[in-house]
């Protein structure tokens, strides 16, 4: 009995040793682990600080500083230039020039110019450009998503990124804007082709029982999803028509078959039913999704001028079976951040009714 316990005695001492031997084994691995990260940290500090100290500006402050005399891409930078944006951009709104065709003139086709329907700057663009505007005030919001914006270039598109941070929201027409160049035009469905977050949709969607949209990026589904918009596959969403209304709002400028989008819109469209297109102008294809950014189906969109191109533009459309009803001058407005207070384009929208 004394032997048999004194061999149970020294396994247990054995099991203690064992296991004391472990831990220590697993405390150096873990005090290696931080030394490293602490060493790694430092670095990274190190390599990153002119770069963090030249974003915020400091280094125009630095004694003997190269770049006391040159701070462009410095945060105090991007703060000043805001500023004279936002003089800019007030003088601008003021103007009513985003929504004016000063050559108005040189379209020749009389049918075109007798669908002109002039625009203005209403309650909610101006509720979209002041919140635009505050948001873009947002410091520690803005760098923080510079900064990650940064990291997920990596591994997103721009579009992906931007759901993913809930950025870079898109403004086309207000409620308002809408049943005015639709003269209050009612149905059963819509779809919004390429509808991104959704919230140029949102505009459109009281006007009928059923809203639905496309969209490729997987964090914009999601989006679209959240806003009660019931998101159909890109391959197959006619086969959910026909539609009373189809929208393709700055789309076939970014697709890369936008005349086959327009014959399968034609397909899904009801013989009663409305196309609505925004078209940013000069036209300016990009596809973000092919590694050319090229298209592989071009809209021969043909002349120099604005106001040519539109012309143009409108031929190819009814050329596929649609016919003009109205059109107008809008603002393609974009969140800003801390180098704008909003991002705006020239866009055209047109109203085609199916023939």
């Amino acid at each position: 009995k004394i032997k048999k316990r004194t061999v149970e005695e020294e396994r247990n001492t054995n099991k203690s040793q064992d296991a004391n031997h472990g831990f220590a084994k697993l405390a150096m691995r873990d005090k290696f682990l931080i030394a490293f990260l602490q060493i790694l940290l430092s670095l990274v500090t190190i390599a990153l600080l002119p770069q963090v100290v030249k974003y915020f500006g400091l280094d125009i402050i630095m004694p003997g500083s190269a770049s006391r005399r040159n701070y462009r891409s410095s945060l105090v930078s991007s703060m000043i230039n805001k500023l004279n944006e936002e003089e800019n951009l007030k003088k601008i709104v003021e103007s009513g020039v985003w929504y004016e065709i000063p050559n108005l003139h040189i379209i020749q086709d009389v049918d075109i110019v007798s669908k002109f329907v002039q625009l203005s700057c209403d309650q909610e663009t101006s509720e979209f450009i002041r919140h635009s505007a505050e948001q873009s005030d947002w410091l520690f919001t803005q760098i923080y998503q510079n900064i990650a914006k940064a990291f997920l270039g990596w591994f997103y598109t721009q579009t992906d990124i931007n759901a993913i941070l809930n950025r870079g929201s898109m403004f086309v027409l207000s409620r308002d804007q809408f049943t005015h160049l639709t003269d209050n035009f009612t149905g059963d469905s819509m779809i919004d082709l390429g509808a991104g977050d959704g919230k140029p949709t949102l505009s459109m969607a009281p006007s009928f029982s059923s809203v639905y949209a496309t969209e490729n990026s997987a964090p914009m589904r999601k989006m679209l999803a959240a806003n009660n918009i019931q998101v159909l596959e890109v391959a197959t969403w006619q086969d959910s028509g026909p539609f009373d209304l189809i929208s393709c709002l700055n789309l076939l400028d970014r697709a890369d078959n936008p005349l086959t989008i327009l014959r399968s819109v034609k397909q899904a469209l009801k013989s009663t039913g409305l196309l609505v297109v925004a078209l940013v102008l000069p036209f300016r294809p990009y596809v973000e999704s092919t590694v050319s950014h090229k298209p592989s189906e071009l809209m021969d969109i043909q002349g120099k001028s604005a106001e040519e191109q539109l012309v143009s533009a409108v031929q190819i459309v009814q050329s596929l079976g649609f016919r003009l009803t109205k059109w107008s001058k809008v603002p393609y407005l974009c969140e800003g951040d801390l180098s704008q207070p909003i991002y705006h384009l020239t866009d055209y929208i047109m109203i085609f009714k199916n023939l």
